[in-house]
């Protein structure tokens, strides 16, 4: 059997509108584009590619890189420092537009250009701009799982066009919002955006987001679970300029677009989008990547807001286990564990409680345990054992690594279901 997605992909690319926009007038270079390039890549949480059209088209990536440079300075400077430096406020302006507090100097958010030349800024802060550009170009890389080279036709095209952003550079220069040169900045800042990329990297770069920041390809953590949610957070409000609003009610995806004509949406836990089309808007914005946009989310329902299905309990199956005093009471949880999940659990030990002596729970088929769910687990072991029960855990993939539950009190944990019938008589198959 063949998947349908592909073909579904491939209607959605037939039925956007052809022949609406025009290649970008900013950056000369950008403007001979094929303007009847169309694209359409997806990339599941777990490194699945579907991708149909012009899919091995390489364009530059433009504002595209600014959320994952975002993140990196994160990463690397700590919170405080960015923010110190770079709002969180949509603008409700056009990308290229000087948007600074007047009192500070501080630009309003990392996706306007003033906050993309200081997020740049802030990586490698103190280095060379050589070593800035390659360690950006190191990190976008990573994320796309492939080496990425920079277009240098399009940065010397860029760069001959970037009176505007040394204008706003040395307006931040001039605010003492960074200490480099500003021409220095604004050159690597070109080089940033003229990365070259098709639409099944950026899809494989934004499902490493949808993630929580974990490459799905080659498994490696290149965004800490905060970090993914401040640049989530951001693109969601700020990543469309001045149509963030009409975009986040009609299309409900945190998203960044590029002049060249891609755009990238993340689905929180569930995959990466990438369209590219070079005709844009009146935003600067792809006309059919819009649209694109628009299908995929209305007939996939993938709007954030869109009600969700209630959880289902991860509690697979409880079930008493012995006799007597050997007698235990074995709960098996699957799934991702989350708050809803382990409130579901705690509910149903409270409902039902345990009467046996001792209490195992089986994580074998537990796929993730988010920290609250972690926390929340671990209370509950510790009031089970203030109520006289002991537990214990199997736990082959250390979902629960370093099981204190406090009071001095630590489940006994065993590997395998093997370990546990060696020690719990009657122990299930």
């Amino acid at each position: 059997m063949r998947s349908p997605l592909p073909d579904y992909l491939t209607e959605v690319l037939s039925v956007c509108s052809e022949g609406k926009g025009a290649t970008s007038d900013h950056i000369p270079e950008l403007k001979n584009a094929d303007p009847d390039r169309f694209a359409i890549s997806l990339v599941t949480a777990e490194g699945v590619t579907y991708s149909v059209g012009d899919d091995d088209t390489e364009f530059s990536i433009q504002s595209i890189s600014k959320p994952f440079v975002y993140g990196l300075a994160l990463e690397e400077r700590g919170f405080e420092r960015v923010l110190d430096a770079i709002g969180v406020e949509p603008s409700g302006e056009a990308f290229n537009e000087i948007s600074l507090q007047r009192d500070t100097g501080r630009p309003l958010n990392p996706m306007i250009n003033a906050g993309a030349l200081t997020a740049h800024a802030l990586v490698a802060e103190n280095k060379t701009p050589e070593y800035r550009i390659r360690a950006i170009r190191d990190l976008l890389s990573s994320l796309a799982g492939r080496e990425l080279e920079v277009d240098e036709d399009i940065a010397a095209s860029e760069l001959g066009a970037s009176f505007r952003n040394v204008a706003i550079a040395n307006l931040l220069r001039n605010y003492e919002i960074f200490p480099d040169d500003p021409d220095d900045i604004v050159a690597g800042y070109v080089g940033q955006c003229s990365v070259k990329v098709t639409t099944a990297d950026l899809a494989m770069m934004a499902a490493t987001l949808a993630g929580g920041g974990i490459q799905p390809r080659t498994g490696e953590r290149i965004f800490s679970r905060s970090v993914v949610r401040q640049v989530l957070s951001v693109m969601a409000t700020c990543g469309m300029y001045d149509a963030a609003g009409d975009w986040l009610s009609t299309v409900g995806i945190p998203a960044k677009s590029g002049i060249s004509g891609g755009i990238i949406g993340i689905l929180p836990g569930q995959l990466g989008i990438a369209v590219y089309s070079p005709r844009l808007d009146e935003h600067g914005t792809s006309v059919r990547g819009v649209e694109a946009f628009e299908r995929l989310s209305h007939d996939m329902n993938l709007h954030l807001m869109e009600a969700p299905i209630v959880s289902r309990s991860v509690l697979r199956r409880r079930t008493v286990i012995g006799e007597g005093s050997e007698a235990f009471t074995f709960l098996e949880l699957h799934g991702d564990i989350h708050f809803t999940n382990a409130e579901g659990v705690v509910r149903a030990l409270v409902e039902e409680p345990v009467e046996t002596q001792r209490a195992v729970f089986d994580l074998t088929l537990v796929r993730a345990v988010l920290p609250v769910g972690r926390r929340m687990l671990l209370e509950m072991i510790r009031r089970l054992h203030l109520d006289g029960i002991d537990v214990a855990l199997v736990d082959p993939e250390e979902q629960l690594p370093d099981p204190d539950a406090g009071d001095g009190y630590r489940p006994r944990v065993f590997t395998t279901l093997d370990e546990l019938r060696d020690e719990f008589a009657g122990s299930p198959e």
